[in-house]
């Protein structure tokens, strides 16, 4: 018997994402948002967080498309964190995006690891503070 998964598009994660990306812009300054999505996964058993997934580049090829990437949020895990977790797991799943946005993918390591989500949390903190809340 197969198991189905259910996928759900998420619009407050997804604006999430464009916010992170917006304010650590010279962290993230090839990212274009518009070409990552996010959809959250219901009946997944994973015990991840998330996962990004890269569209390949054979299907790039032959349909004629430019890099995208899905980060895939796994409800059951990612539902239990807090606000700052949920922030960090974002951070961390956006540094697997090369600098040049070419459809690969950066393994853990140099470029993606917790000191650097410490890091880039810290600075995404400090400039949400300086900003004012307009949404009053």
């Amino acid at each position: 018997m197969s198991r189905t998964r259910r996928y759900v598009y998420n619009r407050e994660l997804e604006e999430l994402l464009r916010d992170i990306v917006y304010t650590l812009r010279d962290y993230f300054p090839g990212i274009d948002v518009e070409r990552v999505k996010i959809v959250v996964c219901i009946d997944c058993k994973s015990r991840a967080l998330a996962r990004i997934n890269a569209l390949p580049s054979i299907w790039r090829i032959v349909l004629g498309l430019q890099p995208m990437y899905i980060i895939e949020v796994i409800d059951r895990n990612f539902s239990k964190l807090s606000s700052e977790d949920k922030v960090k797991v974002l951070i961390h799943e956006l540094l697997h995006i090369p600098r040049g946005f070419t459809g690969g993918l950066r393994p853990h390591g140099k470029y993606v690891n917790n000191h650097i989500v410490e890091k880039l949390y810290s600075v995404y903190i400090e400039r949400k503070k300086r900003i004012p809340n307009t949404s009053s």
